[in-house]
């Protein structure tokens, strides 16, 4: 398979950080870098890869934390989220102090992304997918040819994202989930900002919030 990945859970909050990489080149890109950025390069290093960019699914601090200082390390761009989150980072100084995290940085992004703009990560593209609810900024990142999906805090194995957060959205994060992730196809694998892998299959299935059986 060309796109490889790895995920390196981060901060107090075992955010799933995730490593995307082009199997021909190893270029890589890192997916919600939340923090603990020694970590990353660690496992970066120890797979020979070469980071060329951030992407981010929405602007939660234990998602974006590590961002600032990551990007101006390497020299990298960041890409992501949606321009609907850009309140979430500017007020990243604040989250921080109020979940009790060190100091961090904000930051802008190189590039704000759409519903259905693309992503590269060396020879390999991704597709994005705006998913507002748990924020209105909210998108995932599809690799079609291998049915990963990287769906950050829109869907869990189990369970979905929160809605108590400002401009959350509960009845948007449904849609989003059944109208733009289901269609997509059970077969998918997905990794969660936190936990376990599903598919959406399974999900369909089991999932006590989003089961067809709920809206059948």
């Amino acid at each position: 398979m060309a796109l490889q990945f790895h995920s390196v859970p981060v901060t107090p909050f075992q955010q799933n950080c995730t490593l995307l990489w082009c199997d021909d080149s190893l270029r890589a890109a890192v997916v919600d870098p939340g923090g603990d950025i020694e970590r990353i390069l660690a496992a970066v290093e120890e797979r020979g890869l070469k980071l060329e960019k951030i992407l981010l699914t929405h602007g939660h601090l234990d998602h974006v934390g590590g961002t600032a200082p990551l990007a101006r390390q390497l020299d990298i761009p960041v890409e992501g989220p949606n321009k609907e989150d850009q309140f979430w980072i500017e007020q990243i100084t604040t989250q921080a102090q109020m979940f009790g995290f060190p100091p961090v940085e904000t930051f802008t992004p190189d590039r704000w992304l759409e519903d259905g703009d693309t992503v590269t990560v060396g020879d390999e593209t991704l597709e994005v997918v705006h998913c507002p609810g748990h924020t209105p900024g909210h998108v995932i990142f599809f690799h079609r040819p291998s049915n990963l999906a990287l769906v950050g805090d829109v869907l869990f194995n189990g369970s979905i994202g929160r809605t108590d957060f400002p401009k959350s959205d509960h009845q948007a994060l449904i849609d989003s989930i059944t109208k733009k992730l289901w269609p997509l196809g059970d077969a998918v694998r997905f990794v969660p900002g936190h936990g376990p892998m599903s598919t959406f299959g399974q999900e369909r299935q089991t999932n006590p919030f989003v089961a067809d059986k709920r809206f059948g």
